[in-house]
């Protein structure tokens, strides 16, 4: 098979990857409506009516355990969802048991297709590897591709400790597609060699730790913007407010703030070191093709600002003072200025790191 057709099925399978996704997002958005309410913890004005505390109550409701009641010793905080009571209306119960296994087949569904995707995806970027014969992220369109690619790898990682959390791929999922949907077509660039600059083992160390890096930030990113939904969520509704706009009203049906805080923290402090790892090779490499180590190139410069901001994050999750609301916008703020660094310092301004290979 020649390199031109290599590259074009690449492109075909990334187009196919795509798609693929789409219809995984739509079966993790049929769980999400169709899984039961009581998933996601009791409502406030249920747990105003019982006579535990708040902070036991959500505190039962972590673990799965009844009001009231003791759980069970196999159960895990991380993996158990609140009991809903069953209804005296056997027509009201059936509903629920019918909606419980349309929701249950909706979510093994989408898992599947998911990786699924994730196999297409995977070959995609290594038939351009073998296209260009180099390894495959050495433009902003690579870069991207595989950007998503480890998104969705870290968010099935998740899964294994926290299988209950499946139903979030309907929002890890978008983002990845529109991450891919700019890289096919803003982004998207020919299968061609690279600019001398780059023709080093560098390349390969350098780039993909830092798109490591980043796609699993982009999880911990995701997380973090539903745990400030969910908290909203639960301050409109415990101050009585029953017109709860979008997409604040999406929180009914999101997991205790404990648990996507708790997932927040741990994808970005298993991404740090990464990251950090990427950045310490960027200046290796530096001091090898220009003779110095650092020399605030603007690429340079807000990766490193990127970095300070999530060492801030995990210090302010470290502090007592500092941590929910307060160190969640942090690390809404540190994603931020990764896309800032993606998108505007590598197209818009000039540097020694513009190999965007846009035309």
């Amino acid at each position: 098979m020649s390199t031109s057709d290599l590259a074009h099925l690449s492109d075909s399978l990334f187009t196919l990857a795509i798609a693929v996704y789409s219809v995984a997002l739509v079966s993790f958005c049929g769980e999400y409506a169709f899984g039961r309410k009581g998933r996601v913890g009791q409502t406030v004005s249920a747990r105003s009516s019982a006579t535990t505390t708040p902070a036991v109550e959500r505190a039962m409701a972590e673990v799965g355990a009844p009001r009231g009641g003791s759980t069970s010793t196999g159960t895990r905080a991380d993996d158990a969802e609140p009991r809903e009571p069953r209804s005296a209306d056997p027509s009201a119960e059936h509903a629920r048991r019918t909606n419980g296994a349309l929701a249950s087949t909706f979510g093994r569904a989408g898992i599947t297709i998911c990786i699924l995707g994730a196999l297409l995806h995977a070959v995609s970027i290594s038939l351009r590897g073998a296209a260009v014969d180099r390894v495959p992220w050495g433009n902003m369109y690579e870069f991207a591709s595989v950007v998503g690619l480890v998104g969705v790898l870290s968010f099935l990682a998740v899964l294994i400790r926290q299988p209950r959390l499946r139903y979030l791929g309907v929002f890890v999922l978008f983002p990845v597609l529109v991450v891919m949907f700019l890289a096919g077509t803003v982004l998207y660039a020919r299968a061609n060699q690279l600019v001398p600059a780059l023709h080093s083992y560098w390349l390969a160390i350098h780039v993909s730790a830092a798109a490591t890096g980043t796609g699993i930030l982009m999880v911990s990113a995701v997380a973090t913007g539903l745990y400030l939904i969910r908290t909203r969520f639960d301050r409109l509704q415990a101050a009585g407010r029953q017109d709860i706009p979008f997409p604040v009203s999406l929180g009914r049906r999101l997991p205790l703030p404990d648990s996507l805080d708790r997932m927040a923290y741990r994808t970005a402090a298993f991404a740090f070191p990464i990251y950090t790892f990427g950045i310490i090779c960027g200046a290796i490499w530096a001091e090898a093709a220009w003779g110095r180590y650092w020399g605030w190139d603007p690429k340079e410069t807000w990766a490193f600002i990127s970095w300070v901001v999530y060492a801030a994050y995990l210090h302010a999750r470290a502090t007592a003072g500092w941590r929910g609301k307060k160190a969640a916008w942090i690390n809404v703020f540190g994603f931020a200025s990764m896309i800032f660094n993606f998108f505007v310092v590598n197209i818009v301004v000039s540097g020694l790191h513009s190999y965007a290979g846009l035309n």
